[in-house]
């Protein structure tokens, strides 16, 4: 208990330091766990109530992303969503994968890798996008709909992981068949749920609570994990008020997500065979390929290398789901590797979101002068 108390209070001071300077929290809350945990001064361990905390972070995390993902607005785009989701999957997987590959890892830790490293936290880059006033630029769409694009093959990722020895096409019928069944639920009996949502005492927190704890704890009797449980759940609730069920289940999903990053940075051992070499590279190949994505996202979106600066500026960081693949798989060296990578590409794109309209000012004013020179006198 004495643990997560600590964990708790570093992490309030974090969040109104990282408020006040309106940057993204996450990479810290790791931080604060590594130099607190085996890799530091050893304040912190690892026991079944941070455990217990720490799976519920990510059980919501999930639910949550499920809840974003509403099939019928997708659908209504589904250009801009493929166009850009398939270069930026495309140009950071190719990169990912190969880097890893190269630097030593097996096919399925670099397939691990490359996985995170393509996804980026769409947290913090949504909270970019809102905190930095961009959401009435026309690349902000972009980045959400990227966001969406890499959640959906985030969902294909997680199955493959998930399915271990078992025949893989067996296992996604199986996964088929639980949405089938949670959509059928929630599409009969919506007008039920949404009187329930509509109350306004302590029955529709309850209900959000008891739903996903139950669905997670309901997957070990079909044999389907439970992380894919809860991200059915969430895409059957998106179809009725999927507003409601993220108010009400957002008290949870933040604070037991804040001791899932802190609990996340006490396993990190960076003295159990990672290699800074091997990070720094990834770290800064990381950076390298979103901006080659963003710059071509941009091109062919809006046809301008400009708008793709944007783009990048705002996908840089790595976080949430990358952490949550880390763990799902498990490796200590591939954990480490990807910790590394997200607090670094975290920083870095803080603040790049905040400045790039003064980068693309400056590549502007630049092009300007050197055209002026070039004219003749």
């Amino acid at each position: 208990m004495e643990s997560l108390v600590l964990a708790l209070f570093v992490c309030l001071v974090l969040a109104l330091i990282t408020k006040y300077l309106s940057i993204p929290a996450i990479p810290f809350y790791i931080l604060a766990g590594v130099l607190l945990g085996k890799a530091g001064g050893g304040m912190l361990t690892t026991n079944e109530i941070s455990h217990f905390f720490s799976e519920m972070g990510l059980i919501f995390l999930l639910f949550f992303m499920g809840l974003g993902l509403k099939p019928e607005r997708i659908a209504s785009n589904r250009a801009a969503v493929l166009t850009s989701g398939i270069i930026d999957l495309n140009v950071n997987m190719i990169i990912g994968f190969a880097a890893a590959y190269l630097l030593g890892f097996s096919l399925t830790e670099s397939l691990i890798i490359a996985s995170a490293f393509y996804i980026s936290s769409t947290a913090m880059a949504l909270t970019s996008l809102i905190e930095n006033r961009k959401l009435m630029l026309r690349e902000s769409d972009t980045v959400i709909w990227l966001m969406v694009f890499e959640d959906l093959v985030l969902i294909i990722i997680l199955a493959i992981i998930s399915a271990g020895n078992q025949n893989l096409v067996f296992f996604l019928i199986k996964i088929l068949a639980v949405l089938g069944v949670l959509y059928a639920l929630a599409h009969y009996g919506k007008e039920f749920l949404i009187s329930i949502l509509d109350r306004d005492d302590e029955l529709p927190i309850l209900f959000t609570f008891a739903a996903v704890l139950i669905t997670a704890s309901f997957s070990l009797y079909l044999g389907v994990p439970e992380t894919m449980m809860v991200i059915a759940l969430g895409v059957a609730f998106a179809t009725t008020d999927p507003d409601a069920f993220e108010q009400h289940a957002r008290p949870f999903k933040d604070v037991f997500l804040v001791v899932f990053f802190v609990f996340f940075g006490v396993t990190v051992d960076f003295s159990g065979g990672a290699n800074w070499f091997v990070i720094g590279a990834i770290s800064i190949l990381a950076v390298a390929s979103k901006l080659i994505s963003g710059l071509l996202t941009g091109i062919f979106i809006h046809g301008s290398a400009l708008s793709g600066l944007e783009i990048w500026a705002n996908t840089i960081a790595r976080g949430e789901f990358s952490i949550a693949l880390a763990v799902i798989y498990g490796s200590p060296v591939v954990g480490t590797t990807i910790a590394a990578m997200v607090i670094m590409t975290s920083i870095v794109g803080s603040f790049t979101a905040k400045y790039s309209g003064l980068l693309r000012r400056g590549i502007v004013s630049r092009s300007r002068h050197k055209a002026l020179m070039r004219r003749p006198h």
